[in-house]
């Protein structure tokens, strides 16, 4: 029977997996995450719905972390436990200083020596009665920016927080062409373990 080599074997597994996993949940970065085609924000055992708008070149589009225009942002926090109602809720937007774009963690924004100076808004921690944060910020420029959210315990000296790398001004193709690059090289890599890719190249070899 005949075995399709390891390498091959491999490499098809990379593409499929990657491919697999290129979708909405693909598209959201840090804490914010797809859930039955919602967008959600965690931080901890903690969820709230997570939706951003424009509406003043965007009309009711609704938008999760990455926002195509340069222009007036409205950030809105659903929450989805009752208990944040009486938590304290901070939220805080940086220029992304990391230099890690999409890929930059709450430890990596922890470790900044100056998280002030890079800060481009900051809203003070909060109670929500109705439990909706919303928060309304007007950009300057494109680029990455870094989101974070803070809700205090409202009886144990304990934080949940969380961070959301976006996209201001474009989207970009995110992990798409890595994707496309691991589905090319599989491909090749199959020709290449039946004997096609040989048989192509002493064809081609026979009619020069």
């Amino acid at each position: 029977m005949y075995r399709k080599r390891p390498s091959s074997y491999l490499l098809h597994c990379l593409a499929l997996a990657a491919l697999m996993s290129w979708g909405p949940s693909a598209s959201a970065h840090g804490g914010v995450m797809f859930e039955d085609d919602i967008c959600v924000i965690k931080l901890g055992f903690l969820t709230a719905h997570f939706t951003i708008y424009q509406p003043r070149t965007r009309a009711s589009e609704e938008f999760c972390e990455d926002v195509p225009d340069v222009t007036d942002t409205i950030f809105v926090l659903d929450y989805l436990h009752d208990s944040m109602k009486e938590m304290p809720v901070e939220f805080r937007i940086l220029r992304d200083v990391t230099g890690l774009g999409l890929y930059a963690t709450w430890d990596d924004v922890a470790e900044l020596d100056d998280i002030e100076s890079a800060t481009v808004f900051y809203r003070d921690p909060t109670k929500e009665a109705d439990s909706v944060l919303t928060v309304n910020l007007s950009f300057d420029e494109p680029g990455t920016y870094i989101g974070i959210v803070t809700a205090a315990h409202p009886t144990l000296d304990k934080t949940y927080s969380t961070v959301f790398p976006f996209r201001v001004g474009g989207s970009g193709t995110g992990l798409l062409p890595l994707f496309i690059l691991l589905g090319v090289i599989a491909q090749f890599a199959y020709w290449l373990s039946n004997g096609t890719l040989a048989r192509w190249i002493q064809k081609l070899a026979g009619s020069s």
